[in-house]
């Protein structure tokens, strides 16, 4: 027997094979503290890495022992828990889905309606998610409460009018999945309406009313128009015949004021005529013939002038 590095060797061993026949061989064992200082460090490695933990970035590690969860969360990164601890990782970004549903107007048209949400849950209370919804929570409540809530906004409009208010539509909804969600420290930060698809039917008799519109707002403006025009022109026979009637009062106020003019140049014509200049008026246009008659009475006489 001799000593040789860790081993101690044992040389010729003797031993009977199966045979019957007796041979020698060689064993070795190992000594017990040199195995001791090779397999802790093994064990010590091996209980390293079975308490360590990588949660992933973006994602909140749930600590669950023996089925419990516990009321803690982890960060991104290396963690340590214990051997017989199990590490459940959720993601705690911004996560887009979208969702297609159907859904009935105020008036009972049937539309389909193609929605987007965001949404992501709080990294501090995810273990209460997780305790009392799952890892699967988003088929459990989110999709639910989504169509739940597209339903009934849409339920309280009417199909024309669901056109035209998409972002009304878009913040009620939100509205109503914020608290629905926020007991669960789920955080629904946007939800877009992409389509709202009608029936053919319906698509149809909205194109028919707005042709209609269409040309009965044409047929009102030719209308107008042609109403205008005759006001203008009314306005401006009006206009016409007022000055016309003005023309006619100046006229008719010159003639009067020549009129007057007149006679009162007759009457003071009339009442600066005397006898005397009369006769003066007579003697200077006779032209030296006797008058063929001469009448007289009371002293006075009348020649008949020549003209």
């Amino acid at each position: 027997m001799k000593k040789d590095g860790f081993f101690t060797k044992v040389e010729s061993v003797p031993y009977v094979d199966e045979n019957g026949i007796e041979r020698t061989r060689r064993e070795s064992k190992l000594r017990t503290g040199r195995v001791l200082l090779i397999i802790l460090p093994v064990l010590v490695l091996v209980a390293f890495l079975s308490c360590l933990r990588i949660v992933p970035t973006g994602h909140t590690g749930i600590v669950v022992t023996f089925g419990k969860v516990e009321d803690a969360s982890l960060d991104s990164g290396p963690n340590f828990v214990l051997p017989w601890q199990k590490v459940v990782n959720l993601d705690n970004r911004v996560q887009k889905v979208s969702i297609n549903t159907e859904a009935f107007s105020s008036d009972i048209q049937q539309v389909q309606v193609a929605t987007t949400i965001n949404y992501s849950i709080n990294s501090q209370t995810a273990y209460t998610l997780y305790k009392t919804v799952g890892k699967n929570y988003y088929d459990n409540i989110i999709l639910p409460r989504a169509l739940e809530n597209v339903k009934a906004v849409f339920a309280n409009y009417t199909a024309e009018n669901l056109i035209a208010n998409r972002e009304l539509l878009s913040g009620e909804i939100v509205s109503a999945m914020k608290t629905d969600m926020e007991p669960y420290g789920i955080t629904v930060n946007d939800i877009s309406i992409e389509d709202i698809d009608f029936t053919e039917a319906f698509t149809d008799a909205v194109e028919a009313k707005q042709v209609a519109a269409q040309e009965k707002l044409t047929a009102q403006t030719k209308q107008e128009q042609l109403t205008m025009e005759q006001e203008a022109q009314a306005e401006r026979d009006v206009i016409a015949a007022q000055a016309e009637l003005e023309v006619t009062k100046i006229q008719a106020e010159s003639a009067y004021y020549a009129g007057e003019k007149e006679a009162e140049v007759n009457k003071k014509i009339a009442e600066s005529l005397t006898p005397e200049l009369v006769q003066y008026y007579y003697v200077q246009r006779w032209n030296g013939q006797m008058p063929s008659t001469i009448l007289g009475e009371g002293g006075s006489f009348l020649l008949n002038l020549p003209n």
